[in-house]
């Protein structure tokens, strides 16, 4: 196995950007609400007064500017630095939809290009941020080793759902923050249950997992988000911002006491 430890450094920010704080939300499997908990988290400490940022890093598959219906292209002032789009409530947003022409065009690009691409994004923009959220795509292969290796990290989020396949694919990268040495704050698990509308009671649709992965790997903080058709909603419509569901609320105050 690769050495991961972290003894290499890390990568800088130009003099004008400030960026206090960084957190990863992650995921071995897609398809488990990751962009989700990425954008409901980043509006979540806004919500709290905070200046908050998002760094897209899913870079072929980025949804962080259709969840806040933002739009390229993002503009240089002296053709090296750039400066993120911002959100109707001033998220500021780094994407790779916001370099193309169509946002439904594909980037199909090789690995190494795709981290060079977040590298850039890291140290190329000027961020004034509190908490940079980074958006990670699926896995624990290039674009993730990129990030915990090259960016310094103050903490992880870990994103599921309830069936034992998808946490089977998380635990690897819940093994790959212990391997590297990224606390790991909180995970959610998305889609745990849904409630009958008519007796209003609990369904967990999936069943139970039988594989706790806060317990195993002694995360403090574990979130149950249910089927919710406002989420959907909101997400689709580009609207996250108007979301207000009290979803989250302790791994945010976990950001919060471990970052203050």
């Amino acid at each position: 196995m690769e050495n991961t430890e972290r003894k290499h450094s890390f990568l800088s920010t130009p003099e004008r950007s400030n960026i206090k704080h960084v957190v990863a939300v992650i995921s071995g499997k897609g398809g488990v609400g990751k962009s989700f908990t990425s954008s409901y988290l980043a509006v979540c400490l806004k919500r709290r007064g905070y200046k908050v940022g998002i760094l897209d890093a899913d870079i072929t598959g980025p949804s962080i500017p259709f969840a806040f219906n933002v739009k390229g292209p993002v503009y240089s002032d002296d053709q090296k630095y750039f400066y993120p789009i911002k959100s109707k409530t001033g998220i500021e947003i780094m994407s790779s939809n916001l370099l193309v022409d169509n946002p439904r065009d594909p980037l199909v690009w090789r690995g190494p290009m795709i981290s060079t691409l977040i590298e850039q994004f890291y140290t190329e923009v000027i961020y004034d941020v509190d908490y940079l959220i980074l958006d990670l795509a699926p896995g624990t292969s290039d674009i993730s080793l990129t990030v915990f290796q090259k960016i310094n990290l103050d903490a992880a989020v870990l994103v599921t759902s309830p069936q034992d396949l998808v946490s089977m694919v998380v635990e690897k990268s819940a093994k790959m923050c212990s391997l590297l040495n990224v606390p790991l704050l909180s995970i959610v698990e998305n889609m745990a249950y849904v409630i009958c509308p008519d007796c209003k009671k609990r369904i967990d649709i999936y069943g139970k997992n039988s594989l706790d992965l806060a317990k195993l790997f002694k995360i403090p903080v574990k979130e149950e988000i249910p089927f919710d058709a406002d989420i959907a909603s909101c997400m689709d419509k580009g609207d996250i911002e108007n979301l207000n569901k009290d979803y989250l609320k302790n791994t945010v105050e976990s950001i919060i006491k471990a970052t203050n």
